[in-house]
């Protein structure tokens, strides 16, 4: 899964994208709000997590604007100002949560947690399908409840398509929403990551739906 961090104080922004990317996400980062705006409007994030108080453009600017060009990815405002109206008006402006700042990290964690997985249409942080269980809040994924070891990027497959699980997702949705903006989207690396995979979850759950690209459940008899 993707975030994006919009945060102008340095400190704070690389201590938001150490923790989320600790969490297993891919997060990409802005300092600004026009940087932050041109990124969430051209690339797919599964959520923003967004200071209101930015440069060269505020923050409920850049959110208004991803609001009326049809932007819909979950957005997590960031504020240090404490009347409830800045609040209302970020939730006015599209925001679907708020932390005000001093903030503890796991809160922060906790809510795009919970904004990654409704916006995907899941109620629980524990996700499953078949045999394969996922701990969102622990990070722990088991088969047939034995817990089994991921890479980093295995992780970030498996938890994209258990949050999409059921639906035919493309080698390019893929690699937009397991990589950073940095990554060469070229690369090939989807399938062997895919086959990884498969030998620890079993060769059954992932589907390749040919010309189209993959799909998550549970093995089907022919």
């Amino acid at each position: 899964m993707r975030l994006l961090i919009v945060e102008d104080d340095k400190d704070l922004n690389r201590q938001l994208v150490t923790a989320l990317e600790e969490a297993g996400y891919v997060v990409d980062s802005a300092f600004d709000g026009e940087e932050g705006h041109f990124l969430g409007d051209t690339e797919p994030y599964d959520a923003v997590v967004l200071d209101l108080g930015l440069p060269t453009l505020d923050g409920l600017s850049v959110l208004e604007k991803w609001r009326r060009d049809g932007k819909t990815m979950p957005v997590l405002i960031l504020t240090a100002r404490d009347r409830w109206s800045d609040k209302v008006a970020g939730i006015d402006a599209g925001a679907d949560d708020y932390v005000a700042k001093p903030f503890h990290m796991e809160e922060v964690l906790a809510r795009v947690r919970a904004l990654v997985r409704r916006a995907a249409g899941h109620a629980s942080n524990e996700l499953t399908c078949g045999n394969v269980r996922l701990d969102l809040r622990a990070g722990r994924v088991t088969v047939d409840g034995s817990p089994i070891k991921l890479t980093s990027h295995e992780y970030r497959l498996l938890s994209y398509l258990l949050h999409h699980q059921g639906k035919v997702i493309s080698r390019t949705e893929l690699t937009e929403h397991l990589y950073d903006q940095d990554f060469d989207r070229d690369s090939n690396t989807v399938e062997v990551f895919v086959g990884r995979l498969r030998k620890k979850i079993g060769a059954d759950m992932i589907e390749t739906i040919r010309g189209l690209g993959y799909r998550l459940g549970e093995a089907r008899d022919e």
